[in-house]
């Protein structure tokens, strides 16, 4: 087996590879820019090797970097992980001259399969159903146009050597299939360093079914299965799957053979993904693209089968036989995944960045609960990445054991300093139409077409929350008592009947409750009912653990002077605790009123003012594009949302932006 192995990635995906390193007894070599001096994967490999400037195409993106840090370590093999170079049939060619090994398939299977075009013609001719569309690359926007009115809007616009939902874009006029194809070709040349766009029909109602499958270099395959990865948001993946509720055995069975079909066609060794679209009406699949690298998703497909994927990878690469057959692939329950993102969904979406001033991720269960993540307690989110923090896996014998245990989960992470998507995967996982299983690619637009907010976070125990802030406040009332004894009267102030004022939505609620010390909590009183909240939650602490009248829950606290914040089910609720009369004179506070901003286009996210696309003097007309950011490797098009006129230019491109700096101000 090998000693030492690189890896040709970073974040969570380069401490998911040391970690299986690590249990086979191999050496690891990590290497990072200068912007990840002081990232996990750095901390947790044996060496690591500094490999240039924080911009991806000045490190992780240059052969040469990598190459020479395999001969400064003694590295016999390297892995690409995902992204960067992990599709670059020319690395792999490369490693193969120098004598280093390539943890994943042989360059000739990469560039057949790598390329969406060449991919496309492969799955033709070994007989895999594919979607009509133009395979040959596009020379312009025009063009685009063109061809995209051949096809029959809609159509899907993609990257020849796109992935991850960059150099993506779907069309339903000539205007959304130009400018589509501007950003596709941006972002595949900033992202891949190939600027090739394809295009082909955009099939309606589509659920996103991939298989994996495993060759190794004595002509043996399988598939892994199915995974379920319908649940996207502007084509990136938000939650998957594995099995899908949609997928039976008799197609389970035709798709895995034509994914295995087309592996064995090109030699293909190593782990590797055959996506397909399939129709939900007629259950028709058809050939998507095939990914020659191992997935973002791949520890839902480890959870039903027991496999490490990245184990069998090495073990392929190092020229060892696969160690099952078709016939020993089992589906043991249910494995589920939310992608933990630095973004804001309250705010579009908007990448988040900065320190992890807190990062708590729920306690990993075996065999149940997981976290795969490359940032730590006090880390830092870079603008100059993608914007995953971490995967949440989880396991249950049933569908509904594992969306229960996902719920638990996303209750238990805390993430603090930056903004994150749990709000919204917590939403997901209450949502009727996921819990139904009977959903396609166009669920999040379809449910949320006009963006999410925080209303539409369901919480169906609005008591339990009430309660909770009474029992935080009391406990810290009772500790200010406490200290030498200085506050006279004490049991009559807290035996007092108090207001619970929540402060979330246009109107302030208030909620009058009592509460008494009972053994390990507080009786509340609210409304007519009793609520016996007991837990052994210890002043600051985030995670608040107890029970509701016998019932187990757990949501966050965080106290801020005078206010508490709860988060629970996705919801979050800020509270304030008083007396009857301190909220009588809190309703008679007039609310400042918020600034007027209308007159300026301020930059949403931090990021690299790419574009202005206006001039001073400029008439603008609503929907019109304004400038373009790029933050996170996605371009972000601002637009104006009604007519107006340029005044000032406050922002050139090319300059780093921060949270609301203005770029444009309109008379």
């Amino acid at each position: 087996m090998f000693k030492k192995i690189l890896i040709a990635n970073r974040g969570e995906i380069a401490c998911r590879v040391i970690k299986t390193a690590r249990k086979m007894g191999i050496k690891t070599v990590a290497v990072y820019s200068e912007a990840d001096k002081d990232a996990l994967h750095v901390d947790l490999a044996d060496e690591a090797v500094c490999i240039g400037p924080a911009a991806s195409k000045e490190s992780y993106l240059v052969m040469d970097k990598i190459i020479d840090a395999c001969k400064q370590t003694g590295a016999e093999a390297v892995h690409p992980g995902y992204g960067f170079l992990s599709e670059n049939a020319t690395f792999s060619r490369r490693l193969e001259e120098e004598g280093i090994k390539f943890i994943g398939p042989k360059h000739y299977s990469v560039a057949k399969m790598g390329d969406k075009i060449e991919s496309k013609k492969l799955a033709i001719a070994a007989k895999v159903n594919t979607i009509p569309g133009y395979n040959d690359a596009i020379a312009g926007p025009d063009e685009a146009v063109k061809i995209a009115q051949g096809i029959g809007y809609p159509v899907m616009i993609k990257a020849s050597a796109g992935g991850g939902g960059k150099g993506l874009r779907v069309a339903f006029n000539d205007a959304e299939a130009h400018e589509g194809f501007s950003s596709c070709v941006n972002e595949a040349k900033n992202s891949f360093g190939d600027d090739r766009v394809f295009i082909e029909k955009y099939v309606l109602e589509p659920r996103h079914i991939e298989i994996q499958v495993l060759g190794d270099s004595h002509g043996n395959y399988v598939y892994l299965n199915e995974r379920d990865c319908s649940i996207q948001r502007r084509h990136q993946k938000v939650i998957e799957e594995a099995p899908s509720p949609f997928v039976d055995a008799e197609m389970r069975k035709a798709m895995g053979e034509q994914a295995v079909a087309l592996a064995r066609a090109v030699n293909y060794e190593s782990a590797g993904t055959v996506e397909f679209v399939v129709s939900g009406a007629t259950k028709e699949f058809y050939f998507l693209e095939m990914n020659t690298r191992l997935q973002v998703e791949h520890p839902v497909t480890e959870l039903i089968t027991g496999l490490d994927l990245v184990e069998q990878m090495i073990r392929v690469a190092y020229g060892e036989k696969l160690p099952i057959t078709q016939a020993d692939v089992p589906i043991n329950g249910w494995a589920m995944e939310c992608r933990i993102n630095a973004e804001d969904p309250f705010r579009g979406f908007l990448p988040s960045t900065g320190r992890l001033v807190k990062f708590q991720p729920p306690a990993e269960i075996p065999g149940q609960v997981r976290v795969d993540t490359g940032v730590y307690d006090g880390g830092e989110i870079s603008m100059y990445y993608d914007s995953m923090i971490a995967k949440l896996i989880v396991h249950g014998a049933t569908r509904e054991q594992a969306i229960a245990r996902m719920r638990d989960a996303l209750n238990s992470f805390v993430i603090r300093g930056i903004s994150s998507n749990i709000p919204f995967q917590a939403a997901l996982m209450q949502h009727p139409g996921f819990h139904s299983g009977i959903f396609d690619t166009g669920f999040i637009p379809k449910e949320y077409p006009k963006g999410f907010d925080a209303s539409m976070v369901p919480h169906d125990d609005p008591a339990l929350l009430v309660s909770v802030a009474a029992f935080v406040y009391r406990a810290y009332t009772d500790r200010g008592a406490s200290v030498s004894g200085q506050l006279q009267g004490h049991e009559r102030i807290v035996g007092q009947k108090w207001m619970v004022v929540r402060l979330n939505g246009a109107e302030k609620e208030y909620h009058p409750v009592t509460a008494r010390r009972v053994a390990g909590g507080y009786h509340i009183e609210y409304k007519g009912e009793a609520y016996e909240i007991r837990s052994d939650w210890k002043l600051g602490e985030s995670l608040f653990r107890g029970t509701c009248n016998g019932e187990e829950f757990t949501l966050q606290v965080e106290r801020h002077k005078t206010k508490y914040s709860l988060f629970h089910w996705g919801t979050r609720a800020d509270f304030m605790v008083m007396s009857a009369r301190a909220a009588e004179l809190l309703a008679l506070m007039p609310e400042k009123p918020a600034p007027d901003l209308s007159k300026f286009l301020l930059s949403p996210m931090p990021g690299l003012l790419r574009e202005v696309a206006v001039k001073v003097g400029q008439e603008v007309k609503a929907g019109e594009k304004l400038a373009v950011i790029e933050a996170m490797k996605m371009e972000n098009i601002l637009k104006a949302d009604q007519d107006c006129k340029v005044k000032k230019i406050s922002a050139a491109a090319g300059e780093s932006l921060s949270v609301d700096q203005v770029i444009i101000e309109f008379e």
